[in-house]
């Protein structure tokens, strides 16, 4: 398999064994840029991972209602879907620096704000709503231009490795950044969590006022030279590039027919006889695989077919989860979950790097935020999907159907578009 994915290299041109198995760390060695950005990046999410943990902490406190606490999650949703769209749409219009500049600043202002609500001893649900709103607004906002400078910073070959190393910024912001929320508001209180959230902003902010002007490159592609970017103009691109299209289809295949998470509270209790602690273990074993995929990334670097390094993958997460459908020790259902995460993280490395290495410039925002809408409404539909299976027949042919389901389509689409499979990164096309 590995021969079919890679071309042959003279044992001179070979990486050192360490460099074939460690995340491959060139792109923090040679751009000071990117480096800034992604340490600022990486402190910044396990901020947002605190704040998220400590909200809904907040919110059950006040409430008492585990149908509040989901709220949160509908109200980040469709900010995240609306300014998505609008986002991408911006960031091909005006300077992404300054645009990343702006949203970063939002969020820490928002993250101030929860300081002052919560100093003041303001105990209104509504209000936490609402700032929760709004800092999905700045994340959609802020996404697709830092996703959109990456490609303008590196050189194309530095793309996977780059992108290997912005999975484990987000995988450790989930991981680190609840456990560490956790702790903090049970020593301090919600106002020491907010409040570090507020200072690991300027990590962000720092990243992002010492990056050069990054306007748009307007040259390249009628749609691209428009004065004022469309997100039509976006959704038709790509309308006519198929190979970006399966980049979404194969990841929709994963997040909505193969995504188990909304029913790990159940699992962990009929087949594992277990608790809140089991449920825990089971939510920390696709990130922390996710994590491990991108810490063992090095290989990933000497993968050409693109395209066939995604199917795999995403049949890899199918197969995993199906599996784990199967399990009924507990142990062996984690290695499963942490199989499934760490092919989640090489279809995503692969998918980004088709994102930035095939679209022009003056397309890349646009293209970016369709990106956070697949990723944001994707696993949602799936929560969905599973719940009504495993209430209509039974969790487990929910599970391990789903995963069946997943490598069933992501068959049907490899022989629906063939030429996805023999996607060359040497020669990348949209």
């Amino acid at each position: 398999m590995t021969e079919s994915l890679t071309e042959t290299a003279d044992e001179a041109d070979e990486p050192a064994p360490r460099a074939r198995i460690f995340a491959d760390l060139t792109p923090l060695r040679t751009s000071p840029d990117y480096r800034r950005l992604w340490f600022g990046n990486t402190v910044s999410w396990v901020g947002q991972g605190m704040t998220a943990l400590a909200v809904s902490l907040q919110v059950y406190d006040l409430t008492g209602s585990a149908f509040s606490v989901g709220l949160i999650g509908f109200c980040s949703l469709v900010p995240l879907v609306v300014f998505g769209l609008y986002g991408g749409a911006v960031a091909d219009t005006v300077d992404r620096r300054r645009l990343g500049l702006a949203s970063a600043f939002g969020s820490f202002v928002l993250s101030v704000g929860l300081v002052a609500i919560t100093v003041a001893g303001v105990e209104r649900v509504g209000l936490l709503y609402a700032v929760v709103a709004l800092q999905a607004v700045c994340f959609a906002l802020n996404s697709p231009a830092r996703s959109s400078m990456i490609a303008r910073l590196l050189p194309a070959e530095q793309l996977p490795a780059a992108n290997a190393l912005n999975s484990m910024t987000s995988t450790t912001g989930g991981l680190v950044g609840p456990m560490l929320g956790g702790l903090i508001v049970g020593w301090w209180g919600y106002r020491a969590a907010y409040g570090i959230d507020a200072v690991t902003f300027t990590a962000s902010l720092y990243a992002m006022w010492r990056l050069p002007s990054m306007l748009p490159d307007r040259g390249e592609g009628a749609a691209g030279a428009a004065k004022r970017a469309s997100v039509m103009d976006g959704l038709r691109f790509l309308g006519t590039r198929p190979h970006l299209r399966m980049t979404f289809f194969t990841d929709m295949c994963a997040m909505v027919l193969a995504n188990p998470r909304a029913l790990f509270p159940v699992v962990a209790v009929l087949w594992y006889g277990g608790d809140a602690k089991t449920t825990g273990l089971l939510v920390a074993a696709p990130a922390l695989g996710a994590l491990l995929g991108g810490v063992f990334s090095g290989w990933l670097g000497r993968i050409r077919r693109h395209g066939l390094a995604v199917l795999f993958a995403v049949a890899s997460w199918g197969t995993a989860v199906a599996v784990f459908g199967l399990t009924r020790q507990l142990w062996l259902g984690l290695i499963f979950l942490a199989l499934a995460g760490a092919a989640d993280t090489t279809s995503m490395v692969f998918r980004n790097t088709m994102l930035q290495a095939a679209v022009p410039d003056g397309m890349r925002g646009r293209l970016q935020g369709v990106f956070i809408v697949v990723v944001a409404g994707g696993p949602r539909l799936g929560d969905f999907l599973a719940g009504s299976v495993a209430d209509l027949v039974s969790p487990g042919v929910a599970v391990t159907g789903g995963g069946i389901a997943c490598v069933a389509a992501v068959a049907v689409l490899a022989l629906r578009w063939p030429r996805f499979a023999r996607y060359d990164a040497r020669d990348p096309e949209a």
